[in-house]
């Protein structure tokens, strides 16, 4: 079992940065890629950027530019540094870890989720 512990969310003002971090414990030895996911209100999950290793992946086209996702030295954490923020922003972001062979995932965790609200 891998457990996942998101931290650095919270308000922003539209323009304005945060912060994510996840941090990975367990068997992460069984992880090969990590990334964010966000839920806003009333919509479904959906993909945010993941990296395999320590490459940048399947980054979403509406947050290219303004969201970098990178992963520590261990490959146990992971950032998502977040600029210029919108109100589209706004939603719960969770960490996902993945043992991943392909398009085949075997095994999948997520975070609780961290609140990002985006409000002037």
């Amino acid at each position: 079992q891998v457990q996942l512990v998101e931290s650095g969310g919270g308000l922003a003002q539209p323009g304005g940065s945060l912060n994510l971090s996840c941090a990975a414990s367990g068997s992460t030895f069984i992880v090969n890629t990590m990334g964010w996911f966000r839920q806003a209100p009333g919509k479904g999950r959906e993909l945010v950027a993941t990296m395999k290793h320590d490459v940048p992946e399947n980054i979403t086209e509406s947050v290219k530019g303004r969201l970098i996702i990178s992963r520590g030295n261990r490959e146990n954490t992971v950032w998502l540094q977040m600029r210029d923020l919108r109100h589209k922003d706004t939603a719960v972001y969770y960490c996902n870890a993945q043992s991943r062979a392909g398009e085949m995932v075997s095994n999948e965790f997520w975070g609780p989720g961290t609140q990002v609200t985006v409000s002037a």
